[in-house]
């Protein structure tokens, strides 16, 4: 049986941006209800583009080409990261995230021109459609359904939140490590936007 990696497509963020995030969550943290979200790591932190799922090794090389000939086309981003919210809405806050915005509509392009590579080799796009987003926290397990609405209501009324720029002059495809403490993600290959 062939070995596999549990893989996805991202943009990775830089020692500054983490420190905001990590600076924001903290802040978070002290003012949301203790026990019902599980915080990720600000360390795993990324804008994630397309998750592949599980991919045998021997494809790993196949995806970095399908990746090269996506970026391509595609110039270095500038985005701005920016407002709090919510998955799948503020009334039922199953993921609490911070926003992306990219106003020339380049990021955008650069997603479905990632879709559009990895289809041919069998990788669906998400039909939920593209939302860029940084994932802060998750619903806890057993969280109690009122401290999840304290949460929604709370990010509804939250003063406008700005962590400033997020660059980006290439993707990256990781791989991902489930363990009991949170996953490990690992750098597989960087690909550079030559746009």
């Amino acid at each position: 049986m062939a070995e596999m990696v549990r893989a996805f497509v991202a943009i990775e963020l830089d020692s500054r941006l983490l420190k905001a995030l990590d600076g924001l969550m903290a802040r978070l943290q002290r003012e949301l209800p203790s026990g019902a979200l599980r915080w990720v790591r600000p360390e795993g932190i990324h804008l994630t583009l397309q998750f592949l799922g599980n991919v045998p090794t021997e494809r790993v090389p196949a995806v970095v080409r399908a990746l090269e000939g996506a970026c391509a086309e595609v110039p270095p981003l500038t985005m701005e990261v920016v407002g709090l919210g919510c998955f799948p809405n503020l009334q039922r806050p199953n993921v609490l995230w911070v926003g992306v915005e990219e106003p020339t509509g380049q990021l955008l392009r650069l997603q479905r021109h990632v879709a559009q590579a990895l289809e041919p080799l069998g990788f669906e796009p998400d039909q939920r459609g593209f939302h860029p987003h940084l994932t802060l926290a998750r619903a806890a397990r057993g969280a109690r359904p009122a401290d999840l609405r304290q949460v929604g209501t709370w990010v509804a009324g939250a003063e406008p939140v700005s962590l400033g720029t997020l660059r980006a002059d290439h993707v990256s495809l990781m791989r991902s490590d489930l363990r009991p403490d949170g996953a490990v993600y690992t750098c597989l290959a960087t690909i550079p936007l030559r746009g």
